[in-house]
């Protein structure tokens, strides 16, 4: 309950049980930022929040029927990005099979779709030291727990941002679950018990970044 309660900052907490399991839902596209030297500098994130939490999110914003803006809404962003550090941002960068350290999240913004009411939070995760990208470098955005579920977006996943010529970029599915841990997740839904430490992991894409 605690990393739901930090992540969602609001007062989802107190009717977490009567949602599905997981409880919130984020649509993820990323830019892999390199350096003008051709090192990976960070990855610039955009999550894209159900309808649910947005709701909760956009509660007593806005003036005059007006849509909340995105200067009002900075300082929901700043609160989400700072609670995001205890749980590393739900971010995992391995470079050459050795995990990669990052900074602090920066640069974050959070905008207001009407079409379909949801919001969009923008934020930044530096390399705590640019890594050369001349073999394998993989990252994965997942919560741990599953009580927040991350997908990558359909359309426009990941792109590549000022890198050097040749590198190439792969998102790769997660393999099928096995039965038992699909019997851990359907005894999951409709409680507030995560399926398993690391649950997560099993359901998350991996995206591969390779340069020559």
């Amino acid at each position: 309950m605690k990393r739901l309660v930090a992540f969602l900052l609001l007062a989802c907490a107190s009717v977490a049980p009567a949602l599905a399991h997981p409880h919130v839902f984020v649509s993820v596209s990323n830019e892999v930022i390199f350096t003008p030297d051709g090192k990976v500098g960070g990855i610039r994130h955009q999550w894209k929040f159900d309808d649910m939490y947005s709701a909760f999110v956009t509660a007593n914003l806005g003036t005059d029927g007006k849509d909340p803006t995105p200067e009002q809404m900075l300082p929901i962003a700043k609160t989400n990005v700072e609670s995001l550090k205890e749980f590393d941002f739900f971010t995992f960068l391995k470079m050459n099979g050795k995990p990669v350290p990052l900074k602090d999240g920066a640069d974050y913004s959070m905008t207001y779709d009407p079409s379909d009411q949801t919001v969009t939070l923008y934020f930044t995760l530096p390399l705590e030291k640019p890594a050369p990208a001349g073999k394998f470098f993989v990252f994965q955005i997942y919560d741990p727990s599953y009580f927040v579920a991350f997908e990558m977006d359909r359309k426009d996943p990941v792109k590549l941002v000022n890198s050097p010529k040749g590198c190439s970029l792969s998102v790769n599915k997660p393999g099928a679950l096995s039965a038992a841990d699909q019997k851990k997740l359907a005894e999951s839904a409709g409680t507030n018990d995560s399926p398993g430490e690391d649950f997560g992991m099993k359901l998350a894409d991996s995206i591969i970044v390779a340069c020559p």
